[in-house]
């Protein structure tokens, strides 16, 4: 049995034929943090309002498969972004003020998997470079034949908050990426939350990682018990990132209640009718892509496609320790 899959049971110390406690080896690498938190799956309450009786009532909550005739789409398009910080820098002002700056490498791409031609090619990639600050008289910084544009942030520009300002150029570089390689017909999976991408049609959000309980204790058992090629039904979140959402299982956990599990969701805005159809249509195409423990250390969870894209991306954005040795020289020029 590979040691990345273990999954075993031990009877308590000094309790012979007592009760049998289980533990389980998530193969989700710890270097990762884990793929959901607490022992029973994700602990931290959510604030979202949740509606759960649009497909079921909670009272018949069961696990679903997909129904009989549908199959997954012949094209599906898989897009990510990576960022790094280059560097952080700090301003001085003509008044005497100081503002910190944060230089960013940003970078976003998009896999188009061919499912009836068993092919899969990078459709498209794109590299962006960013000075985050709130300095009002900054301009651009050219490091050696890197420019980085600046991008005004409000408020004081505090430190920590100016890496959560990549967000927001990256997600519209993913749009724009991933809305040229469109065609009709496709179905688009976005790594992570949509946010910002609720607008794009025949789209769905893949959370890996389960840090949230968005449902009532008494619906929770029936997200531990879905096997592989089950899904929950379909519940509402109300919160300003509203969405419909549901859990599926893929295949290659290792038994524990929330091993392989991921969350989908989809606009909040499609009729419950379009949303039931994109979370079948889920069912069918993500576990095809489901990766192994001995391939990728975020085994199930993080997509075969979406590991290699970010292998790529991170590959495009250049040498790391060349671009921070750039920026230095390019301050001090300026200082």
């Amino acid at each position: 049995m590979a040691e990345e899959d273990v999954a075993f049971s031990a009877a308590r110390a000094n309790e012979p034929g007592g009760p049998v406690t289980r533990l389980y080896m998530d193969t989700w690498a710890a270097s990762y943090g884990a793929s959901f938190e607490g022992a029973d799956g994700p602990t931290a309450p959510s604030t979202a309002e949740v509606e759960t009786h649009h497909e079921v009532e909670p009272e018949s909550w069961h696990p679903i498969v997909a129904p009989d005739g549908v199959r997954a789409p012949d094209v599906v398009l898989l897009v990510d972004g990576v960022q790094r910080v280059d560097g952080t820098l700090s301003t001085e002002e003509d008044d005497g003020a100081s503002f910190p700056g944060l230089a960013a490498s940003f970078a976003a791409g998009v896999v188009r998997c061919d499912l009836a031609q068993g092919a899969a090619e990078l459709a498209g990639a794109r590299v962006a470079r960013a000075l985050f600050t709130a300095s009002p008289s900054v301009e651009d910084v050219i490091a050696g034949q890197v420019r980085y544009a600046v991008h005004k942030v409000e408020g004081s520009g505090e430190l920590r908050k100016l890496q959560a300002s990549v967000q927001a150029p990256l997600t519209a570089l993913e749009v724009e990426i991933s809305g040229a390689a469109r065609t009709d017909g496709d179905l688009l999976v976005v790594d992570g939350p949509l946010r910002g991408r609720r607008h794009l049609p025949r789209t769905i959000g893949y959370i890996k990682t389960q840090q949230s309980q968005y449902l009532p204790p008494g619906l929770t058992p029936v997200v531990t018990s879905l096997t592989t090629g089950q899904r929950s039904p379909i519940f509402k979140q109300g919160t300003a990132w509203g969405c419909w959402s549901w859990y599926l299982r893929l295949p290659g956990g290792n038994g524990a209640p929330w091993s392989g599990m991921v969350r989908v969701e989809c606009a909040p805005d499609l009729p419950v009718e379009y949303a039931v159809e994109l979370a079948n249509l889920s069912l069918v195409t993500l576990p095809r892509f489901a990766s192994t423990p001995y391939k990728d250390p975020r085994a199930p969870q993080n997509l075969i496609p979406i590991a290699g894209l970010e292998r790529r991306l991170r590959g495009l954005l250049g040498d790391a320790r060349l671009l921070h040795r750039a920026l230095t020289l390019a301050t001090a020029r300026l200082a």
